[in-house]
């Protein structure tokens, strides 16, 4: 197993950049991706998420670092349209646009699709595909006025790959790649970049309550390096896309990935 490597120091990639993550609550992807931003010089960065008591403990410790006038949050969740529009609205008042999007929101599970009920199908399709639909035409309405911005989607290397259980989940991130392209098509004529980052196994603590200690030990096996990614090696390339180092790129899904077949 190659053990992972430090921390990587921020660059100013985004600095005087505002941004939005959804599901940015905690310690995973969107967690890390919020301070990555900050790190890279953002000038501000609202959080949204459902759990409310782990969001005001993730502003409370990104303000403590990095100033409480370059961090806010409002709870949203992703499946109700009024909540999204006031995740938006809320950074677009504050700090008088909105530069970033990351759509990180998703729900997962593990379920046969003989055994998988219409309700376990239509709540992963619902937060994972129809929540970074809502966000996406939420921003979009807003970056078309200000002709720039930069979208961000959190797929999944199974939108690519079939895995045992997920027929959900996969179903969920393949849409959001073709979410993704599409939105891509339509966004350029307003100065408007979308793209995604594909994960394949990045370690968080949600991640460990819904998947078997059996999965995770296959899905480690699988990749390369002989470990799961670390969240901040996922927001590292989400911060990558959403700079200008990237501004050239659009509708693509890239894998961050060390995974073998």
């Amino acid at each position: 197993m190659v053990v992972a490597p430090e921390y990587v120091a921020g660059h100013g990639l985004l600095g005087g950049r505002v941004a939005v993550v959804t599901a940015a609550a905690g310690s995973g992807i969107g967690g890390a991706t919020a301070r990555r931003f900050l790190e890279e010089g953002a000038e501000g960065v609202v959080l949204g998420d459902t759990h409310e008591r782990r969001l005001a403990e993730t502003e409370k410790e990104l303000a403590g670092e990095f100033g409480a006038d370059r961090v806010a949050s409002v709870r949203c969740d992703v499946t109700a349209e009024d909540e999204v529009r006031a995740l938006l609205r809320q950074c677009a008042d504050r700090y008088g646009r909105i530069d970033v999007l990351v759509n990180n929101a998703g729900l997962g599970g593990t379920a046969e699709l003989t055994e998988m009920t219409d309700a376990q199908w239509d709540a992963v399709l619902d937060v994972t595909l129809g929540g970074t639909f809502r966000c996406t035409r939420a921003a979009l309405r807003l970056m078309r006025e200000q002709g720039h911005g930069v979208i961000v989607n959190n797929a999944s290397v199974v939108g690519w790959r079939a895995q045992r259980g997920q027929a959900h989940y996969a179903s969920a991130k393949a849409g959001v790649m073709a979410l993704t392209r599409c939105a891509a098509v339509e966004a350029a004529a307003y100065g408007v970049r979308v793209n995604a980052v594909s994960p394949s196994l990045a370690m968080h603590p949600h991640l460990v309550k819904v998947t078997t200690p059996e999965l995770l030990e296959e899905l480690t096996s699988r990749e390369a390096f002989g470990r799961y990614a670390e969240p901040w090696e996922i927001a590292n390339v989400i911060a990558f896309l959403a700079s200008d180092y990237s501004s050239y790129m659009t509708g693509e899904s890239v894998s961050v990935s060390s995974q073998h077949p």
